[in-house]
């Protein structure tokens, strides 16, 4: 019996306008949402300057943070009106509440100006950014996927998939350039302001693309045939069958994805900065050339997952991650700065204190104030950044810090005299970098022994497991629901795996670090995440690539 299979027909030019329009302007609206933290250094100088530097840039992420926290509640508004009045018009306005947003954080005044107002102001419109990019994703993945032929949704709807990753790239190279361009003093003084007015320009040919875009034809379909739904939102989630349905997509798919995507492409930035201490320009190209050389590969796996399921490829990539997260990031230590790597393998540094008298040190407002000797220690040498062990003492005595074989011990302030205390501190911080740099730890990489070639060839590796992840992920998530209510189902367990499993994975795991005081325990919690999605999508998840979405008004 002869075979029915044949290759789909090539792109129309219609089709390919569709997907140049939707990635384009989703890709604007990446870049205006990533600005914040590929400048969240800065940022955290700039508006979060009464805190020490520590507490600032954690209370700059976690303000970061507050704009993917909304993203489930964007999800559910514009979601909503998607499938009521359709989706070219929700994620037009989307796209022009976002871009006011970042235009208006290049206008805002800093804490110097202002004072408290600033971050206020700042946190209120990352709230904005959020709630525009909840709606704008479901509803550039779902157009795209209501216009792909059967047969190539997951190749089409990867184009999107490249828009967040183009997004950030976009947003690098801007600030890189104009730091560049200006100078480090006037950037971090005014220039960093540029990279935000730049998107009013940016919103301006978005809008012009999308509208001229017409309705998706599954949506006009359904509308002609009086099927669309009329309370979206509690039909996608007030049924258990569609629940359960949205429940699986988020601990069987976008859970593990959103932890691999942000370790990938926003954790190993972080780690190259803050723990590793390489140059913020250099650690950006760097991660830049990873995601150039990378970037195709969503394109490849979302193809790949037409022939072979968006299941497999999707589960496999959480796998991967899982398994070598904590290998990868040991040899990224001794590529990107092999001196501190030297340092930790022959000179470790153990706070030798009760650990009754430790407490929690995640401290972002840096209202806190650590007066136990093994609070005082852990406080120092996380300003370091410096990975050390906690030991109990083998007998009662002053708690100390031992640097290789050298050992300092740690003042108790507790009920001393301001002044004496001021003084004691001084000293003990002063003994302990002076310890560090004698055992070998620098202050900084030094960019003559970073391993360029090595340390962009391990962020390929985590690029390459981000486009595994993400390139099938918009195709699979479309073909789990039925039109009528496919925008609001798909948007939410996208937006609560990415925006709060995802989202929240700098400051998480910042924190865990920052309490542990090993540089890699922040590593536990994407690990966790995507080795439970992958048995979780294992077990429960179906797979969907021959679904056919005209068949599911």
């Amino acid at each position: 019996m002869a075979s029915t299979h044949r290759e789909p027909d090539p792109m129309t030019p219609e089709e390919t306008r569709v997907i140049l329009a939707s990635s384009l302007g989703t890709v604007f609206e990446w870049y205006d949402f990533y600005l914040y933290g590929a400048l969240a250094a800065i940022i955290a100088r700039q508006f979060f300057s009464a805190l020490d530097p520590g507490s600032a840039f954690l209370f700059a992420l976690l303000a970061f943070a507050a704009g993917f926290i909304v993203r489930p509640f964007g999800a559910l508004l514009f979601g909503r009106l998607g499938d009521l009045i359709g989706r070219k018009y929700t994620f037009l306005i989307t796209m022009v509440v976002m871009g006011l947003a970042t235009f208006a954080v290049g206008l805002l005044p800093t804490y110097a100006s202002i004072g408290v107002a600033a971050p206020v102001v700042l946190i209120g419109l990352r709230l904005l950014q959020g709630l525009a990019l909840g709606g704008e994703y479901g509803g550039a993945a779902v157009y795209v996927a209501e216009h792909a032929p059967h047969g190539r949704r997951g190749a089409y709807t990867a184009w999107i998939q490249t828009t967040a990753t183009l997004g950030l790239l976009m947003a690098l190279l801007v600030v890189m350039g104009t730091r560049i361009l200006l100078g480090e003093s006037a950037f971090a003084d005014w220039g960093w302001r540029i990279p935000f007015l730049v998107s009013i320009v940016l919103l301006g040919i978005s809008v012009w693309i999308r509208l001229a875009l017409a309705e998706t034809p599954a949506f006009q379909r359904m509308k002609a045939r009086g099927r669309t739904s009329r309370a979206p939102v509690a039909e996608s989630f007030g049924q258990w069958k569609n629940l359960k349905v949205a429940i699986v997509a988020l601990l069987g798919l976008t859970a593990g994805q959103a932890v691999v995507w942000y370790t990938g492409q926003f954790y190993a930035l972080f780690f190259l900065t803050q723990q590793l201490k390489v140059d913020s320009t250099l650690a950006q190209l760097m991660l830049a050339a990873a995601l150039l050389i990378g970037t195709p590969f969503f394109i490849v796996f979302g193809a790949l997952s037409d022939r072979v399921g968006r299941k497999p490829i999707i589960l496999l990539g959480c796998a991967l991650a899982a398994l070598t997260y904590y290998p990868v990031f040991q040899a990224l230590t001794a590529a990107a700065n092999p001196a501190l790597a030297a340092a930790q393998a022959h000179n470790q540094v153990v706070v030798v204190a009760n650990p009754a008298g430790c407490s929690f040190q995640f401290n972002p407002t840096g209202t806190t104030r650590f007066t136990s000797p093994c609070d005082i220690a852990k406080q120092v040498l996380a300003a370091h950044s410096v990975s050390y062990r906690n030991e109990p003492p083998q007998v009662s005595g002053p708690a100390v810090v031992r640097i290789g074989d050298t050992e300092i011990a740690v003042p108790s302030l507790l009920g001393m005299a301001a002044g004496e205390a001021r003084r004691q501190d001084t000293a003990f911080r002063q003994a302990v970098s002076q310890a560090l740099r004698e055992g070998g730890y620098p202050e900084h990489a030094d960019p003559q022994a970073i391993r360029t070639p090595m340390v962009v060839g391990i962020l390929l590796y985590l690029m390459i497991l981000v486009t595994m992840v993400y390139g099938p992920i918009a195709a699979a998530l479309a073909e789990m629901f039925p039109t009528r209510i496919r925008y609001t189902s798909m948007s939410l367990p996208y937006h609560i795996g990415n925006g709060w499993f995802g989202g929240l994975l700098p400051p998480m795991a910042f924190a865990i670090v920052a309490q542990t005081g090993n540089m890699y325990s922040g590593l536990w919690y994407p690990i966790a995440i995507a080795g439970f999605t992958a048995i979780v999508g294992a077990l429960l998840l179906r797979e969907t690539r021959d679904v056919d979405l005209y068949a599911r008004d």
